[in-house]
């Protein structure tokens, strides 16, 4: 780590409140030029607030921010662009009918010298750019096209091109794979060698220690603890992040303390056999040869790289994505099914929790009890009328049920910090009744505490006979959370694996077609 005689950036005693809500309260933060230095805290601790201070897109702060030992006070993002900030938001700023490359340089595009947008250098330049991330995306293709991991490549490769002194990275891996995680990786390595400083927002704690030199935890808005980073454990931080011990179990307990286990033999809820859609539409991974079961009362996990398939899959058994013809069968309780749309999903009881559950799971603006009644309108009703009390009492049961925290029902659910809006859109799937419940990257982004929220829900929905298909990046989850574990490549199943019997480095290494493991087949008994 290269060390200077000033810090690069300084906060000193910077506070900000929303209304009457205390955001950050009196934080001091500090980033040397070469360094990592990991920003921790729970959903809602202050940490994004903290960061859009210091890019410029929150103002009327109190405090003193210092750059290079000299203070500023920005009046907006272009400020602390001039500056040499730059940010990568978790949840991604993109135009998704423009190409990769029109995003990269949105807004300061290259000029010839007629005055007209030079785009073969644009291309060029953005090309060049994802060269350094290792993954192939061609710079001319539209951002609508892409996968989410593909798309927070772009946002990277965005920032990257500003070719800023600090680079601030909100949960950059949240949605790419093992793979794409070891090039970001090396690219941050890269820009520390030159003598950037970088910002590192986390709630994946294995990913800490490997990247960062320093980790500061926020709780409440208020700087709590600072750490070594390559000493720190995840016990140390979640104790700090929470204020008080946490034991994040994977597993349900009963009240003796004992794992809660699914019945053996338990009847298949779900089975999908050799499923292939033809037609596949651009830009889609969809399922060429799929075989699967889901028992009642059984989790199931979905392993596999960024563009594996996992997410068309899910989206294919809830009539979302492909359109084309399919060859194979879906059973759901032993009936044929086709889902043509999710109206019809959830009348079969199939209810989708998407990956990004700002763009397909809420609607940002409207109110957390909207969002919560939104799929389940209907039930609710009398003579075609929704009783406004029927309707609060509903969603006032749901969001408590899920422990969502929240000043009103009337609130917008984009106000929510990233874990209660997820809990808003996993109560609004469990207040369907469903049988099967689809999950994609469900606690991406999410806190520590939140985490465990969610899964401890899942485990008291599958003790009761809901069948859960959940895709997800993270080995500990799947290995944690999961029955088995079937692994996704090209679109294909290639391996069922029993999380009993396997570790987090086998699922991993499986996943990426490392070392496959021996004598394990798709689609088989329980």
């Amino acid at each position: 780590m290269a060390e200077s005689s000033a810090p690069l950036v300084e906060m000193i005693g910077v506070s900000k409140s929303f209304g009457g809500v205390q955001a950050v309260a009196g934080a001091d933060f500090t980033v040397r030029a070469g360094e990592v230095h990991a920003l921790l805290g729970e959903n809602g601790a202050g940490k994004s607030t903290l960061m859009k201070i210091l890019s410029g897109e929150v103002g009327g702060y109190r405090g003193r921010i210092r750059i290079g030992g000299e203070p500023v006070r920005f009046t907006g993002p272009a400020d602390a662009q001039r500056a040499g900030i730059a940010m990568i938001h978790q949840e991604l700023d993109l135009v998704p009918a423009l190409s990769v490359a029109e995003n990269v340089f949105l807004g300061r595009e290259p000029r010839t010298r007629l005055g007209v947008v030079d785009r073969r250098r644009m291309v060029r330049e953005t090309a060049a750019l994802i060269e350094r991330t290792g993954v192939p995306i061609d710079p001319r293709r539209p951002v609508e096209q892409l996968r989410t991991g593909e798309q927070q490549l772009v946002t990277i490769v965005k920032a990257l091109s500003h070719e800023a002194r600090l680079l601030i990275m909100d949960e950059p891996t949240s949605a790419l794979s093992a793979r794409e995680v070891d090039r970001l990786f090396a690219v941050i390595a890269e820009l520390r060698q030159a003598g950037a400083g970088i910002v590192y927002i986390s709630h994946r704690m294995e990913e800490i220690g490997r990247v960062a030199d320093r980790a500061t935890v926020l709780r409440n808005g208020g700087v709590v603890a600072e750490f070594d980073a390559r000493s720190m454990t995840a016990a140390q931080a979640s104790e700090a992040m929470v204020g008080r011990p946490v034991h994040l179990m994977f597993r349900a307990t009963d009240g003796a303390g004992e794992a809660v286990a699914v019945t053996s033999g338990a009847a298949d809820l779900l089975r999908v056999e050799g499923l292939a859609v033809r037609r596949s539409r651009p830009g889609r991974r969809d399922p060429a040869g799929i075989t699967l079961r889901v028992g009642e009362g059984e989790i199931v996990g979905l392993a596999g790289l960024l563009g594996s398939g996992r997410t068309e899959l899910l989206e294919t058994l809830y009539g979302v994505g492909a359109r084309g013809p399919w060859d194979g069968r879906v059973l759901l309780g032993g009936r044929p099914v086709r889902p043509r749309g999710p109206r019809q999903a959830l009348e079969l009881g199939i209810a989708f929790v998407p990956e990004d559950r700002r763009i397909a799971g809420l609607a940002l603006e409207h109110s957390v009890l909207a969002n919560t009644v939104l799929s389940i309108v209907d039930r609710i009703a009398r003579l075609g009328l929704v009783s406004s009390k029927r309707e609060r009492g509903t969603a006032r049961t749901a969001t408590e049920r899920l422990g969502v925290k929240l000043a009103s029902l009337h609130a917008p659910v984009g106000a929510l910090s990233g874990g209660n809006q997820q809990k808003v859109v996993l109560g609004r799937n469990l207040l369907t009744e469903p049988r099967l419940l689809l999950l994609d990257e469900p606690t991406r982004g999410v806190d520590v505490g939140a985490k465990a929220e969610i899964y401890r829900l899942l485990w008291e929905a599958a003790s009761q006979g809901l069948g859960v298909l959940l895709a997800s990046s993270e080995p500990a989850e799947l290995v944690g959370v999961c029955h088995r574990v079937v692994l996704v490549r090209d679109g294909r199943s290639v391996h069922e694996l029993n999380t009993s019997e396997v570790s987090e480095a086998e699922v991993l290494a499986a996943a990426m077609g490392q070392g496959a493991v021996e004598g394990l087949t798709v689609g088989g008994g329980g």
